[in-house]
């Protein structure tokens, strides 16, 4: 049995899901403002991947009786200094979630629930794939340093996730 607690701290991370949905929105379109547009599309990608997991907290909360509840979502950063400030803002974003759902884990181990717990530990290791994936692409930028030619590379491979 889910606690109000839990059903309210569910609720609170279900929205931050929809807020990651809607910065990595922001950034794609601060990225095809400059014409990097395999970042733009990257970003995109992850906007996507964003709400669809704000979506499985959703059938979460309402698989366990609970009531889902949406907040207004607060306006996302939309001016970077740099692509590479961006994408480090990416990251950070992502420690933050990563701790908010270790935190929420926590809670779940903390109440006994068991079923919470368990539905929690996928987002453990996306977060761990989350993290690492921006990480690279920070270090490739901090190599890339203000190569214009590096730079148009970047977003070259960046604009082939999701290709098969």
């Amino acid at each position: 049995m889910i606690s109000k607690k839990m059903e309210e701290a569910l609720n609170k991370q279900l929205n931050a899901e929809l807020f990651s949905s809607y910065l990595y929105l922001a950034m794609a379109a601060y990225l095809e403002d400059l014409n990097l547009n395999g970042m733009a599309s990257w970003m995109r990608l992850q906007s996507q991947e964003e709400y669809e997991h704000g979506l499985k907290f959703y059938e979460y909360i309402g698989s366990v009786g609970k009531r889902v509840k949406l907040e207004a979502l607060e306006t996302p950063q939309f001016e970077w200094k740099n692509p590479q400030e961006a994408f480090e803002a990416a990251l950070a974003h992502e420690k933050k979630i990563t701790k908010n759902i270790y935190d929420l884990s926590d809670l779940a181990v903390d109440e006994k629930d068991h079923a919470t717990r368990n539905f929690l530990n996928w987002f453990v290791d996306e977060q761990v794939e989350e993290v690492a994936s921006v990480t690279v692409i920070v270090e490739k930028f901090k190599m890339v340093s203000d190569s214009k030619n590096s730079l148009y590379l970047l977003d070259k491979e960046l604009g082939k996730r999701g290709q098969k």
